[in-house]
């Protein structure tokens, strides 16, 4: 419930605090005082999107505070339980916009987006303005509209959840095909290059290998014959030889030497170590590049044959066994595809009989609420002095959807034995403003806790008609809140609270002020709002006549 509202420059409001009650509050005041600037006020504290130039000449901001009473149980709480803000029977909302159009809002003195201000004003408050009823001339919100009645928000998920599944499933199915049939295009392409790799049977790395060997065997033939002579140099006959024959003369006479040869020798032995290791390795070096010539062609053979392959599928030669697997893989799809495929088509009819399910459990909810609704509306529009007219909801079958496959359209008869027909065609502009209310009223029934505003909803009617207007949201103000922006004397004169509205000139500044009324201020507004400027005395009787005995002199 909406406690109060401060408003500092905002368009032609300096400095405004207002202290809203249960029940029905009624602002009144000529046009253009300045009423639908609280509604924009309360909309940019509630987040909403509306006009961006408000703060008001002159100031470098302007600010808006509103505090509502929170229940325990409100839905509200949730929304702040979600944004991580502190909670409690309190909700303080502050919003300041600069001069320069930047927005800064707080929730309890806890800095917040506009998405979490807008997430909270649906819990707060319901607005209905003064083309709400235009609304009703869409049939596409007729349907949004039975299902708020009708409670069918799980059934509704259910639906939705199906047709995201058979959505899903209907693309699997369809890519799945599109693969298969791109595939079966190049099958036999496919086959004939699996064969040939599989055949060759590249493995990784291994071109490497044979260009190594290839260059290894290609040099061998050049450097072989110095590498035996660089042996033979080094065997019997050669280094191995002479350095053994030095050694021998040397040991002969080392007992004369006084020791002076042992070093020599020593050094001479090790010689003869590294000697003989060379030699091993020489000899190695001499087995590699012994080669058969038939093997050197087989190499090439095989190299070339790895390169072509690679060229041919324009990949890296070490990449051709992964091309290979890539390759087999879409043939191994392929030969498995019916199969699959067949799976996914039951996929597709079990999600398809699962939206069916769903979506007939949604149309018979919705069928068995319509005439509940036509029902409860007709109870509400006989106090609206709408007695005679008709109202009925017609439920046809449309292309399916997430929605749903069902089309919904209100249509009305305003007089006796006149055809049915769309709201829109058949209603005037002031009936339009009564089935809207009938409408309200009807999905008010069960809310907590939620304001509701009317900005002008008794417009196009008059007399007895907007007395029966008046008494209807003042019902629907019982254990609750309302508050109605009107210019009709009979409306106003049944709140709880009424507040004028009007507008001064300053110092040459316009500003608009909002005036709670004591009693003998209310039969002035309303005798105003009766006779116009110049308010009589029959004026004044006929607004005490409208007020009730409370009122009368």
């Amino acid at each position: 419930m909406l406690r109060g509202l401060d408003i500092s420059d905002m368009l032609i409001i300096d400095r405004l605090e207002l202290a809203f009650q249960p029940g029905l509050n009624v602002l009144t005041g000529e046009t253009g005082a300045g009423k639908s600037i609280l509604l924009d006020s309360l909309g940019f504290v509630l987040g909403w999107r509306g006009r961006a130039d408000l703060v008001r000449q002159g100031a470098s901001q302007g600010e808006v505070t509103a505090w509502f009473d929170l229940p325990e149980g409100h839905a509200a709480h949730a929304v702040l339980e979600e944004a991580g803000l502190p909670g409690g029977g309190e909700l303080i909302l502050r919003r300041i916009n600069g001069s320069d159009g930047r927005k800064t809002a707080w929730v309890n003195d806890r800095r917040c987006s506009g998405e979490v201000l807008r997430a909270l004003s649906e819990t707060l408050v319901e607005l209905h303005g003064q083309h709400d009823d235009r609304g009703l001339l869409d049939p596409k919100g007729h349907r949004a509209i039975l299902d708020e009645f009708a409670g069918t928000a799980p059934l509704r998920d259910k639906v939705r959840q199906a047709w995201s599944g058979l959505a899903a499933a209907r693309k699997a199915a369809k890519q799945a095909a599109a693969e298969r049939e791109a595939i079966a295009a190049e099958e036999e392409y496919l086959r004939h290059a699996v064969a040939e790799l599989d055949k060759l049977d590249p493995q990784a790395g291994e071109e490497e290998q044979l260009d190594a060997r290839r260059r290894l065997m290609q040099s061998a033939e050049k450097i072989r014959s110095d590498v035996v002579n660089a042996y033979e140099m080094m065997g019997q006959g050669g280094a191995e030889t002479q350095l053994g024959d030095a050694l021998r003369w040397l040991d002969g006479v080392a007992h004369k030497a006084d020791g002076a040869l042992e070093a020599p020798m020593a050094a001479l032995s090790r010689a003869m170590v590294e000697l003989d290791e060379a030699m091993e390795g020489v000899v190695a070096a001499i087995d590699t590049m012994s080669f058969n010539p038939i093997e050197l062609e087989e190499t090439e053979e095989r190299l070339f044959a790895i390169r072509a392959m690679a060229r041919k599928h324009e990949v890296l030669a070490d990449d051709l066994a992964g091309f290979a697997e890539t390759l087999r893989g879409k043939l191994d799809a392929l030969d498995a595809g019916e199969a699959a495929q067949a799976g996914l088509e039951k996929a597709v009819r079990d999600a398809q009989a699962a939206y069916d399910a769903a979506a007939d459990a949604l149309t018979d909810a919705r069928r068995k609420k319509a005439g509940k609704l036509d029902k409860a509306v007709a109870a509400e529009l006989a106090p609206l002095k709408m007695e005679r007219a008709v109202f009925a909801t017609q439920i046809t079958e449309e292309t399916p959807g997430p929605e749903g496959r069902d089309a919904v359209s209100f249509t009305v008869a305003t007089n006796p034995g006149a055809p049915a027909g769309p709201l829109g065609k058949i209603a005037s502009g002031g009936e339009l403003s009564r089935f809207l209310l009938a409408l309200k009223v009807c999905l008010a029934k069960g809310q907590t806790g939620l304001t509701m505003i009317f900005d002008e909803i008794d417009r196009g009617v008059g007399g007895a008609t907007a007395d029966a207007v008046g008494r209807r949201l003042a019902a629907l103000s019982q254990g609750g809140q309302v508050l109605v922006v009107t210019h009709s004397p009979q409306v106003a004169a049944l709140g709880a609270h009424h507040w004028r509205v009007s507008k001064a000139v300053s110092k040459g500044m316009t500003l608009s002020t909002v005036t709670p009324l004591s009693a003998p201020e209310r039969v002035d507004e309303v005798a105003r709002m009766l006779a116009g400027d110049t308010i009589t005395e029959a004026a004044r009787a006929a607004a005490r006549e409208l007020l009730g005995e409370e009122f009368a002199s």
